[in-house]
C-alpha cells in the first residue's frame, strides 16, 4: 500500500494525490505539515530530514520527497506510454513542459501571487505589488495558451504528467480574487480538467485554512 504524508490544501501535495488518482492507485494518506504538525517529529524527519510534505513511501522504495520526483516515479512504475512514455525522445517534450510548469510557471504564481491573495492578512496586503505580479506572470501564460491553441493538452494530444504539474494550480488562478484577462484557450483546457473525478477529488479543495485574517 503506497502511504502519503501531507495535508490535502498543499498544492504540493495536491499534484502527488491527482496523479495516484488518475493511475487508480489505492493509498492511506496522513495530515502533516502547516496546523497538523507531524512534519518535525523525529519519525518523520527519518523519512525527510527537510521536514516538508509531501513524502511518499511504496514498496520496495526509500522514502520519496519532491512533489515532482514523486509524480516522475509515480507514473514510470504505474502510468502508461501516453501519461509518461518509456521512449526518451517521446517523453522529453513532456518533462520539458513538466518542467517549466514547475520551475517556471508555479514561482510566478504562488509565492508572489497566491500568497500575497491569500496566506497574507488583508491590512499587510501590496495591492501594487500584486498588480505586478498578475501582469508579469501574463507572460508565461501566453506561452501556455499558445501550447494549448496547437494541442488539447499541454505536452500534446496526450493527458500527462506535464498536465498534473501544472493543471494543479490552475484552479487557484482561476478562483483567488484578482484580475484575469480573458483566455478562452485556457479557460476551455481548464474546464476539461475540472471534468476529471481526481482533479475534482485531489485538486478542487478549499484553501481557506491557509487564509491569513
Amino acid at each position: 500500500m503506497i502511504k502519503i504524508w501531507g495535508r490535502k490544501s498543499s498544492s504540493n501535495v495536491q499534484s502527488v494525490m491527482w496523479c495516484l488518482g488518475e493511475l487508480g492507485l489505492e493509498y492511506e494518506r496522513t495530515d502533516a505539515g502547516f496546523t497538523y504538525g507531524v512534519v518535525d517529529t523525529p519519525e518523520f524527519l527519518a523519512m525527510n530530514p527537510n521536514g516538508l510534505v509531501p513524502v511518499l513511501v511504496d514498496d520496495g522504495l526509500e522514502p520519496m520527497w519532491e512533489a515532482g520526483a514523486i509524480v516522475r516515479y509515480l507514473a514510470t512504475r504505474y502510468g502508461d506510454d501516453r501519461f509518461w512514455p518509456k521512449d526518451a525522445v517521446a517523453r522529453a517534450p513532456v518533462d520539458k513542459w513538466a518542467e517549466w510548469a514547475k520551475v517556471t510557471f508555479s514561482p510566478s504564481f504562488t509565492v508572489p501571487i497566491f500568497w500575497r491573495v491569500v496566506r497574507t492578512a488583508p491590512k499587510d496586503q501590496d495591492p501594487a505589488a500584486i498588480a505586478a505580479a498578475v501582469k508579469a506572470l501574463q507572460g508565461k501564460l501566453d506561452i501556455a495558451e499558445a501550447q494549448l491553441s496547437r494541442h488539447a493538452h499541454l505536452a500534446g494530444e496526450n493527458f500527462s504528467v506535464a498536465d498534473i504539474q501544472f493543471g494543479h494550480l490552475l484552479y487557484r488562478y482561476f478562483t483567488i480574487d484578482i484580475e484575469r484577462r480573458p483566455r478562452p484557450v485556457l479557460e476551455r483546457y481548464y474546464q476539461a480538467l475540472t471534468e476529471r473525478p481526481a482533479f475534482q477529488e485531489h485538486v478542487m479543495v478549499s484553501y481557506e485554512e491557509l487564509r491569513a485574517k
